[in-house]
């Protein structure tokens, strides 16, 4: 954890040194639609007066972005959070660097079956993420829940602590059926399904009311472990477009736009 503490460190210590503005450099952006690309749109603007032209491409997946990164399609992304980055890098071999956070979404339990976690049947069928930090937050989550038990810590202290799967459930009480789904999916598959373990993004793109969730995980914990983060190779984290995005995201324009925008169902985290 000490290099990504260095880094981001390092990064925001640059942010604090004027650059001059570029001549119309185009820096390439990969995100998610809702919020991600949003705020992107939001500081388009901003960024172009100080010479830097971004172009934002969506994605609808959590893979793509990293390895389009990877292989230099992209020039950064905004998608992720860092334990989600560690576990890619880790398994990939890759060595993509945060630079700085700038929001925190919810996790959420939501159903369309039932209005309380009390009402879960023996045998119903729980979905969770398929990616292994997702899917492990999702076990997490039922286990505050009380659904389950699970060996190891109930949170993690580090963003680099590993997560559960479900070879690690120790007590299964209800009987639960878990499936996993890919997260994008997993919106739509809330009439198939008793309960689901939902990222905040997904929830907004698929117009959910976030505050009908049967729970809700606000990834607050004071170590922005839940922070999503704009993310770029190594070679890029001190270029000047990298930091003149970085600024802008965290600015005080972008933190009240973020409160303003989604009132409260997603945090700034800066």
């Amino acid at each position: 954890m000490s290099l990504f503490r260095t880094l981001v460190s390092a990064a925001v210590a640059g942010l604090l040194i004027s650059s001059p503005a570029l001549a119309g450099e185009t820096l390439v952006v990969g995100a998610t639609a809702v919020p991600h690309a949003e705020i992107l749109e939001f500081v388009k603007p901003i960024v172009a007066k100080d010479g830097v032209d971004l172009d934002i491409k969506v994605f609808s997946d959590y893979i793509q972005p990293n390895a389009q990164l990877v292989s230099k399609q992209l020039d950064a992304n905004y998608y992720q959070y860092r334990p989600f980055l560690i576990d890619y890098n880790r398994e990939r071999g890759t060595d993509l660097v945060p630079i700085v956070p700038v929001h925190v979404e919810p996790f959420v339990a939501y159903s369309q079956k039932i209005t309380s976690v009390d009402q879960l049947k023996d045998g119903a069928t729980v979905a969770i993420p398929n990616d292994p930090v997702n899917g492990g937050r999702g076990l997490l989550l039922l286990q505050k829940l009380g659904l389950i038990k699970l060996k190891g810590k109930a949170e993690l202290d580090q963003p680099d602590d590993p997560l559960p799967g479900q070879k690690d459930i120790l007590e299964n009480p209800k009987h639960l059926k878990i499936v996993e789904l890919e997260s994008a999916i997993l919106p739509r598959a809330l009439s198939q399904v008793d309960l689901a373990a939902l990222n905040g993004n997904y929830v907004l793109e698929a117009g959910l009311d976030v505050s009908k969730s049967l729970y809700i995980e606000r990834g607050q914990d004071g170590k922005n472990i839940w922070g999503e983060y704009l993310v770029t190779r190594p070679e890029n984290k001190d270029d000047k477009a990298i930091l003149i995005l970085a600024k802008a995201l965290n600015s005080d324009a972008t933190r009240q736009f973020i409160k303003d925008r989604y009132k409260g169902q997603i945090y700034p985290a800066f």
